[in-house]
């Protein structure tokens, strides 16, 4: 009798898948919403860059559940989104900083 693939036999590899589709799914948004800080043009880390909701209202957190989606789905929720840095989405988040 054939044994059974179980998770615990493919733990690391797919951690590793999961982590490298979310790093792409990152940089693709990114790159989808101008590679830049929308605010202050801030580009050199992808890392502290993150995606605000414009109005508040989001179907799903790219963040957190986005790297299961498709890439079309991921875009529509994208474009409800700005591209800004991490200094900046404070900034926002406690009123000091206005939307462009």
């Amino acid at each position: 009798m054939t044994e059974k693939r179980k998770y615990a036999d493919r733990r690391e590899y797919l951690i590793k898948a999961v982590a490298k589709r979310r790093r792409k799914v990152k940089l693709m948004a990114i790159e989808y919403r101008g590679g830049r800080c929308q605010i202050c043009g801030y580009n050199k880390c992808p890392g502290a860059l993150d995606l605000h909701h414009i109005n508040g209202q989001k179907s799903f957190g790219i963040s957190e559940k986005g790297y299961t989606r498709s890439w079309k789905k991921i875009k529509k929720e994208l474009d409800k989104c700005i591209l800004v840095c991490a200094n900046c989405h404070r900034e926002i988040e406690v009123g000091i900083t206005q939307l462009p």
